[in-house]
């Protein structure tokens, strides 16, 4: 044979299947532009000089590892539609007296001109995307930008040597099917049916019990710490479940739409009922993976819009103060009104400007909360295990007269009297008890409390005790230790203030206390010292750089797992159409007219078509829980705003899902009623 015969069958192959490569081409062209267009935003240089552009450095990395892990699963996926509907054309050229050596040749080059065209193609749309997609990313981040567009051929390099390797696997298992197939199994791959997978309504109800604990575990988290914990724990179990469902849920359904004769026993839903169960299992995976991919585009765009939308408020919760300074006390000696008087002094002297000032002194311990206070010693107590993580947090104490004065009030308490402000916890008893010191009677619980910075940022439950006699209080924690042999009692005093100027003067006030913090700190006897620093308009740079970061990777991912989405949609109209076409032609002989076709196909197009975008909303619904506790870790704190967008981002999905189906019902259509290519 001449040595362009392969070539020649091969790219006849590609374009007789045109319905089944363009698309596949066309996603994975998608995949390869956007890995570029992450990685060449990840290797800009502009980045180092801009305001943000190392915590992007940080997050578009991340994105390009999800992109590329996806990419590797996903062509797996979707390579095994195009093997499925090319087995019945390689078993007739092996009928023809092809062997498989001329077989894997013919492979070998179809393959090489599909990745070619991918890669070279992805890359090209993404040199075009990528300067686009720099100023959208600048424009999140109010930057400016030049519009000369430049060619990263390192990130090119890279990009193309991934794809090639997932080609070169994907052309290994081609391979080794064909090869290992014999002529006739081939020839009847298209038309062999599926058996039901075994013991199903068990199957179905382990997938049920399996998404209620997920559920479950998503709507009880109570701090955002546990939510960190349990979040990839919860999203393992819905997909498992989910599959689980898909799989053995559409076996169960289509048995109860067989046993209802005056259903199953019509025209317009014979076929499709009759269709389904004779693909059940497959077609139960390709709901549940359309399933899996909507809820995460939906989960992203909700979360990361919530975020940039909301990011404003977010940024004030989080910060406060223009400058909050945090210097740690390393003996209960200093933890007095003359050491606090001296660094109140010297901040003076480096911000004179100062307004809206907060001090407030306090001593902490962290512990585990129960019912009737804290226990700190977890050594000595059983009660320190993982099913108890989630009251771990942090006691704050600080005086009666530090809270008047940040309050404005006058209030009083007796000895053994306490306020108590909780957060990100609730506490309901009438006493509360720090492990070895004297019980404290709560005269009251505060719904709202000026608060130091640093607290603010925390991220596990956390109570504030407000007590008249702090130092009576502190004593008995002295003594303890923990396991690295400190004490378990922290002491800081926290003076935070607002700056009567634009930016540029917070930023020299906040450099200058920077430079001045040796002369400011107690050291302690080794010389150390220990002190927290931060000012809204350096951190603001940062904050929103991570924000914007995250709404661009959210973008570029949904785009990739939207096309991805697309793609199975498409693949599972193609692939049913076919099979679905020889049953059709039977019934037209028997009288069914085209009309019948067309309500038999809507039949069985709307019979499942809800169902992945529905259970989709469920999983979205009693994801909310998670995902607010999740961006509460980052200051987010507008409940409506989130519940808006999420309700926004499903309905819109909902009509491009509707779209999308109705485009693909038209060509699944047009091959069951003439099987045109």
């Amino acid at each position: 044979m001449k040595k362009s015969f392969y070539p020649k069958l091969a790219i006849d192959g590609i374009k007789k299947n045109k319905r089944l490569y363009f698309p596949y081409i066309l996603t994975e062209m998608v995949m390869v532009m956007m890995s570029y267009i992450i990685s060449f935003l990840s290797a800009s240089e502009m980045l180092e000089h801009m305001e943000g552009g190392s915590t992007l450095r940080m997050i578009l990395p991340l994105g390009s590892v999800v992109i590329g892990v996806f990419s590797l699963i996903f062509m797996f996926y979707s390579n095994s539609f195009i093997i499925r509907q090319r087995n019945k054309e390689f078993g007739l050229y092996n009928v023809l007296g092809m062997d498989k050596g001329n077989l894997g040749r013919i492979i070998c080059w179809e393959s090489l001109f599909v990745s070619i065209i991918s890669i070279i193609g992805g890359l090209i749309f993404g040199i075009a995307f990528s300067k686009l997609a720099e100023l959208i990313m600048y424009n999140l981040l109010s930057e400016k930008t030049t519009y000369t567009l430049q060619i990263d051929f390192i990130s090119a390099g890279k990009v193309s040597l991934l794809f090639a390797g997932i080609y070169f696997l994907l052309l290994l298992k081609f391979i080794i099917k064909v090869c290992r197939s014999n002529p006739l199994e081939l020839m009847r791959s298209g038309n062999t049916g599926e058996k039901p997978p075994k013991a199903n309504w068990l199957s179905a109800v382990a997938g049920v019990i399996i998404l209620a604990i997920a559920y479950y575990i998503a709507v009880s988290i109570k701090n955002p710490l546990s939510a960190i914990v349990w979040f990839m724990v919860a999203v393992i179990m819905v997909i498992v479940a989910t599959y689980m469902l898909f799989v053995a849920g559409s076996v169960a359904f289509c048995r109860i739409l067989q046993k209802n004769k005056k259903y199953y026993y019509k025209s317009n839903h014979f076929v499709s009922v009759s269709s389904m169960v004779y693909r059940m299992k497959r077609n139960g995976s390709g709901l549940a993976s359309i399933c899996v991919l909507v809820t995460m585009v939906m989960v992203m765009l909700s979360a990361t819009m919530s975020m940039y939308i909301g990011a404003e408020d977010s940024f004030a919760t989080r910060y406060p103060k223009d400058i909050s300074i945090r210097l740690g006390v390393p003996d209960i000696k200093y933890f007095d009104e003359k050491s606090f008087e001296k660094m109140r002094d010297s901040i003076n002297e480096l911000a004179p400007e100062r307004e809206n000032v907060l001090e407030m002194p306090c001593i902490s311990v962290a512990g585990l909360f129960t019912e009737e206070g804290m226990i700190i010693d977890q050594e000595s107590h059983a009660e320190f295990d993982i099913s108890t993580y989630d009251n771990i947090g942090y006691v704050q104490i600080i005086t009666l007269e530090d809270y008047n004065r940040a309050m404005g009030v006058n209030e009083s308490l007796e000895k053994d009297e306490c306020f108590i402000y909780c957060y990100r916890t609730e506490y309901l008893n009438d006493t509360f008890t720090i492990e070895n010191c004297m019980p404290l009677r709560v005269k009251e619980v505060l719904d709202k409390i000026c608060i130091p910075n640093y607290m603010v940022l925390e991220i596990v439950p956390m109570v504030v005790i407000v007590t008249s006699d702090i130092e009576t209080l502190a004593e008995p924690l002295l003594s303890i230790k923990n396991s690295w042999d400190n004490s378990v009692l922290q002491m800081s005093w926290n003076y935070d203030f607002d700056i009567d100027g634009d930016a540029d003067e917070e930023k020299a006030v906040y450099n200058k206390i920077d430079r001045g913090i040796p002369d400011i700190a107690i050291h302690e006897e080794s010389g150390d010292y220990n002190y927290g620093l931060v000012s809204r308009a350096t951190e603001r740079s940062e904050f929103f750089g991570m924000y914007a970061g995250l709404l661009f990777m959210g973008i570029l991912l949904s785009i990739v797992f939207l096309f991805a989405t697309v793609l199975i949609i498409y693949y599972k109209q193609i692939t049913e159409g076919y099979e679905d076409h020889k049953r059709f032609e039977i019934m037209q002989k028997i009288g069914m007219t085209t009309h019948d076709i067309r309500r038999s196909v809507n039949s069985q197009v709307l019979t499942v078509f809800f169902l992945p975008l529905l259970l989709a909303g469920l999983h979205l619904a009693f994801a909310f829980p998670i995902l607010w506790k999740l961006l509460q870790m980052f200051g987010f704190s507008n409940m409506e705003l989130m519940i808006g967008v999420t309700a926004v981002s499903y309905a819109v999905f909902a009509v491009v899902y509707v779209l999308v189906y109705k485009i693909t019902s038209n060509v699944y259509y047009g091959i069951v009623s003439g099987g045109r290519m």
